[in-house]
């Protein structure tokens, strides 16, 4: 992790403590990594582990073609709203079942100097939103935690940059 490499960590493990230490295969510096739980099952792992972070071997993110892209079921509404930060009270409705939030060429563009070009990605699953971080420089943050991904249900707030972004689900 201090070096860059890369480890993949047993989910079986990180379930079983809550703090984990492993020495690194390459660099053989001792990491320890804390495994935070919330109510709502969301895994937070602090520090962020290299795996997590961008670094210059991964690759750009691909996203659906507008063939691909399905749209939101007729009996789902998805509203987004900045809570707070430059664009506070924006309101974005999504259409489709994902949806990109960025600075520019994103579904929901925000006027965001911290906010990446392409910085996090909603993915609507039923009644819960998968909120993935795209490898952003200042990374997105859920319960005050930087995040690789969380799941978040009706009313949940994350950050990306100086926006704070609300979720509300409704059934139609």
């Amino acid at each position: 992790m201090h070096c860059g490499q890369q480890h993949v960590l047993n989910d079986e493990i990180l379930e079983k403590h809550a703090k984990v230490q492993f020495r690194c295969t390459k660099c053989g510096l001792t990491t320890f990594v804390e495994v935070k739980r919330r109510v709502d099952e969301t895994m937070v792992i602090s520090p962020m582990p290299s795996f997590a972070r961008a670094d210059a071997s991964t690759s750009p993110p691909r996203f659906p073609s507008a063939e691909e892209e399905l749209p939101l079921p007729a009996n789902l509404g998805v509203v987004l709203t900045v809570v707070s930060g430059p664009e506070k009270g924006t309101t974005f409705t999504v259409t489709h079942m994902r949806t990109v939030i960025g600075r520019k060429e994103a579904d929901f563009a925000l006027n965001d100097a911290e906010v990446s070009r392409h910085h996090c990605l909603l993915e609507v699953r039923d009644r819960l939103v998968n909120l993935k971080d795209l490898d952003s420089t200042n990374g997105t943050f859920f319960d005050e935690e930087r995040v690789r991904a969380a799941m978040l249900q009706d009313g949940a707030e994350f950050r990306v940059g100086t926006s704070v972004i609300r979720v509300n689900i409704q059934a139609k």
